[in-house]
């Protein structure tokens, strides 16, 4: 099978999807506009051909790919990166090849439309509006009511996501969205967060994955100070986690998402009720692939590739450990000078800690604001929860990176 592979080494993880279509048998065309040789070795070695194209002119990755399509079939295309999701429909409608279509695309890329899809599949979702204007979000939060959300209908992430608790909040925040063209102006949802996220081949789960933010992403924008969390749960049975899962199938089916990855965040309110949050027909960032790896002791890159080449796994991937994330960030400006209380952490966890990329010393921090990963990565597991918890905690609170 000939299969398309846009950005196939951008962001860092693509090059492992692409590696993995190879693996499974796939020849793989790459459409991407880094040059070939800034493309990462993995990526590099796997396609079979190369189109050096801008993924932002649509025209020409359809020139180049009609082209392309004199000399070698083109039979299926794959995208996991948000910006060029509707790229990849369109040009499966070009060539009229199997899934996601642009119709299907616009509710995984404009939250309004997605949300007002799950409504009228009666899933419960905040109270939402969409806005093109400063008078549209006044009048939606008068609607809604606060607390609310306000975010760019079409971002990912906590970009430009600022939660309102009143009136003067909302108009020191709309100068700050200017550059959003459209925004949704929803219903603050109080409850944890997590994700629920998924391998399908033809409308069957053949993996499903949930995460649990500690704390909530947002609370993760707001204050530098604290290292964001995540954990990737081995015990998807308990019983405060099973209306997420039912939302989660739910919510696919309602979409008509058939093959892929789904990456989904959902609220767990006091009370119980499942709430939900937003959906991406992609694999969430932030490592998340790397945490389920490191849950299951199996190459989630590989599934996927199974998945969409021959709808099917070769073997289950199985949940043996709790995983946790932690991602530090320095205090301080400029480069990194020095990293305290890490050796004491790795002598007390020992083989629980299973990955340490940390910036070294010398080098410059990461705006903090642009990445969830900031300025290093520690991943920790162990088939006991409360394990992890605590390692993560500990990991947050006792190392120190500095600055400056």
């Amino acid at each position: 099978m000939n299969v398309v592979m846009l950005s196939p080494g951008y962001p860092a993880e693509m090059a492992y999807f692409t590696r993995a279509l190879a693996a499974v048998g796939a020849t793989v065309i790459g459409v991407g506009d880094q040059p070939p040789s800034e493309l990462p070795a993995a990526a590099r070695d796997s396609l079979a051909h190369y189109e050096h194209v801008s993924l932002a002119d649509e025209n020409a990755v359809l020139a180049a790919l009609h082209g392309l399509a004199r000399h070698a079939r083109i039979e299926q295309v794959e995208c996991l990166w948000e910006p060029y999701m509707m790229l990849a429909a369109r040009i499966r409608e070009s060539f009229e090849l199997p899934g996601l279509s642009v119709t299907q695309t616009l509710p995984f890329r404009d939250k309004e439309r997605m949300k007002q899809a799950i409504d009228a599949a009666g899933i419960r979702t905040p109270r939402h509006a969409g806005a093109t204007s400063v008078a549209g979000v006044w009048e939606a939060a008068e609607r809604i009511g606060y607390p609310l959300i306000v975010k760019p209908i079409a971002g990912a992430g906590s970009a430009d996501t600022y939660r309102i608790d009143g009136p003067t909040e909302l108009s020191t925040v709309l100068p700050l969205l200017r550059h959003v063209p459209e925004v949704s102006v929803e219903e603050f949802i109080d409850g944890e967060e997590f994700t629920y996220d998924t391998i399908c081949a033809d409308g069957s789960v053949l993996f499903e994955h949930m995460l649990w933010y500690r704390p909530r992403p947002l609370q993760m924008k707001q204050h530098e100070w604290i290292s964001p969390v995540s954990i990737s749960l081995r015990d998807l049975e308990v019983p405060d986690l099973q209306a997420g899962r039912a939302m989660g199938e739910a919510v696919i089916a309602a979409l008509g998402f058939t093959t892929g990855f789904t990456h989904m965040e959902w609220y767990r309110k006091e009370d119980g009720e499942a709430v939900f949050g937003e959906i991406g027909a992609r694999v969430a960032g932030a490592r998340v692939a790397d945490l389920m790896n490191y849950a299951t002791d199996g190459d989630v890159y590989l599934a996927w590739a199974e998945a969409v080449v021959h709808g099917r796994l070769s073997r289950p991937l199985e949940r043996r450990y709790n995983a946790g994330a932690i991602f530090k960030r320095a205090q301080g400006a400029g480069a990194i000078t020095r990293v305290d209380g890490l050796d004491k952490l790795l002598a007390e966890y020992g083989s629980s800690v299973v990955l340490v990329d940390l910036l070294p010393v010398g080098a410059q921090r990461r705006d903090w604001l642009a990445t969830v990963i900031s300025d290093g990565t520690i991943i920790v597991r162990h088939p006991e929860l409360q394990r992890v918890i605590e390692m993560t905690e500990r990991f947050a609170s006792d190392l120190r990176m500095y600055a400056g």
